[in-house]
């Protein structure tokens, strides 16, 4: 079992910049990729960005590209999410999630490949 905590949301306003945190504890000794998603209201939890176990690859969302950075520490178990230029729409949830296998980045698009979830930490951008 991994247990993954977010932390580093807040209200921001458009163009400003935030760092999401993931803390992951538990069997986080064997390789595992991890990735980023969000929920706005009356919305399907999407795709932010995604990092391979090895940490050698990164992908992200058309949405994001450019402006987010995904990258983890190992040495403390942790992941972030560094969100440059925000914008109003990037207002939502955002979840960490890992997944204890070792595909490339993008092959971490989807919700269900995923097998760990934290609660979620909310980010709003304010016009």
């Amino acid at each position: 079992q991994v247990q993954l905590i977010e932390s580093g949301g807040g209200l921001v306003q458009a163009g400003g910049s935030l760092r999401l945190s993931c803390s992951a504890s538990g069997r986080t000794n064997n390789g595992y990729a991890m990735g980023w998603f969000r929920q706005a209201p009356g919305k399907e939890r999407e795709f932010v960005a995604a990092i391979s176990w090895n940490d050698v690859f990164t992908y992200y969302a058309d949405s994001v590209k450019g402006r987010f950075t995904i990258s983890r520490t190992n040495a403390k178990n942790t992941m972030y999410l560094q969100m440059n230029s925000l914008k109003p729409e990037d207002t939502a949830v955002y979840y960490c999630a890992a997944a204890p296998t070792l595909y490339s980045a993008n092959y971490y698009t989807r919700a269900s490949r995923f097998d760990y979830w934290g609660q979620g930490t909310q980010v709003t951008v304010s016009s």
